[in-house]
């Protein structure tokens, strides 16, 4: 699988609310920290959850995949990067990992394929063609030369 995207990456920290009894970020924690870094990735080409929302369009997990390597802890400043490596007519798959930004220490890696559904009938939608646009433009920026 190919990166489409250049690689985006958002500065996280770990707060208390993100910790289990342990000490340790809850598991579930870094889908929801893999989920932000996706929002942001759509906002830094331009579309914000709410303009695409208003637009009758919504993007929902089909499905992702997740591998833990390490624990975060309280304090503990992350980055979460969102690299699209896969687009389709209907979905966008997301490679995503959460890295310690101290140590550079890989905490967690995913894929997440990620669903252009109507936000009135919750039914597949083609990906529009500026949005598609955005994230092939980027592949151009990537590119070796260009």
């Amino acid at each position: 699988m190919s990166t489409l995207t250049q690689p985006f990456a958002l500065p996280c920290r770990v707060y208390y609310e993100d910790t289990d009894a342990g000490g340790i970020v809850y598991y579930v924690n870094y889908l929801k920290f893999m989920e932000r870094a996706r929002t942001e990735r759509l906002r830094r080409l331009g579309f914000a959850q709410s303009q695409l929302a208003g637009d009758n369009l919504l993007f929902v997990v089909h499905s992702c995949e997740a591998r833990y390597h390490a624990p975060a802890r309280l304090d503990d400043e992350l980055s979460v990067s969102a690299e699209v490596v896969e687009l389709n007519r209907v979905s966008l798959r997301f490679r995503q990992q959460v890295r310690r930004v101290n140590d550079g220490q890989l905490l967690c890696e995913g894929s997440v394929l990620v669903a252009c559904v109507r936000a009135d009938t919750l039914k597949p939608r083609s990906i529009p063609e500026a949005l598609r646009d955005a994230f092939v433009g980027d592949l151009a920026s990537t590119r070796p030369g260009e």
